[in-house]
């Protein structure tokens, strides 16, 4: 399908100012576990995005000790995991904070998440739509490009198209979902709704590899030579490096 990097199931934290000392002076007021945990969450993850495992795991271990059922502490700590290759443990850490907050989005989508990359995409698509029927959940389209991702991988084409709208119509800014339902439609031979959509999408970000890949499928596949050459001479002065544009040189679209 589509060359776009792959989702972020688990959203990062921003990072918190300040730090948290323990002291016997009774106006420094209660230890705040929570703080104490979300500062280590921030330090983990920040160290995880810069390949510093020995760090981000001592500080995302660190954050499930201050606080043991805090989600957020957990779902981390389970990206981690993820992230090493560790699905055992990652599982396990995914299973506490949904024993903790069986009903918290977060946590159901990123178990889905977890699920899918594990081939399991069933179970996948049930917890994504249980994170969709949370009240004051607020990342529903979020879920809904997951779970049309999950069922793409499943190779439920139609299902991918249903969730892909879905998260249109709560989120019509997501494009990965507009890219993802362009080439479906492309597939389907619904090429007057794939223009429509890769219009709005280069107006609105400007031409893309994606997009022009795109628009050189729809129009071949509509047996409009003119426009393959258009499309093709716009992607050869833009991004002639490009794997949409050396597979334009080699006629595989």
């Amino acid at each position: 399908m589509l060359s776009i990097k792959k989702l972020v199931f688990i959203s990062v934290v921003s990072f918190l100012t300040g730090c948290v000392t323990v002291t016997d002076n009774p106006k420094m007021g209660k230890f705040d576990n929570i703080k104490a945990s979300e500062g280590r969450i921030s330090l983990g993850l920040g160290y995880l995005e810069d390949n510093h495992m020995v760090k981000a795991r001592e500080n995302l271990e660190m954050a499930v000790q201050y606080a043991p059922t805090y989600y957020r502490a957990l779902n981390s700590l389970a990206y981690y995991y993820q992230r090493v290759g560790e699905p055992e443990l990652a599982e396990d850490a995914y299973e506490k904070a949904l024993k903790s907050s069986p009903k918290n989005g977060d946590v159901l989508n990123n178990y889905g998440a977890f699920l899918c990359r594990q081939g399991d995409y069933k179970k996948a698509d049930e917890y994504f739509n249980r994170a969709i029927e949370q009240p004051y959940y607020y990342l529903v389209a979020a879920s809904y490009e997951n779970a049309g991702l999950c069922a793409l991988k499943s190779g439920d084409k139609d299902k991918a198209s249903n969730y892909f709208s879905r998260a249109l119509a709560h989120d019509p800014d997501r494009a990965k979902s507009a890219l993802h339902l362009t080439e479906l439609e492309i597939e389907k031979g619904e090429f007057s709704d794939a223009r429509l959509r890769l219009f709005k999408f280069n107006k609105r970000y400007g031409y893309h590899p994606v997009s022009l890949g795109l628009l050189i499928k729809l129009e071949h596949k509509a047996d409009n030579p003119e426009m393959v050459s258009k499309y093709g001479n716009i992607l050869k002065a833009k991004y002639p490096t490009s794997d949409q544009y050396q597979k334009y040189v080699q006629n595989e679209y």
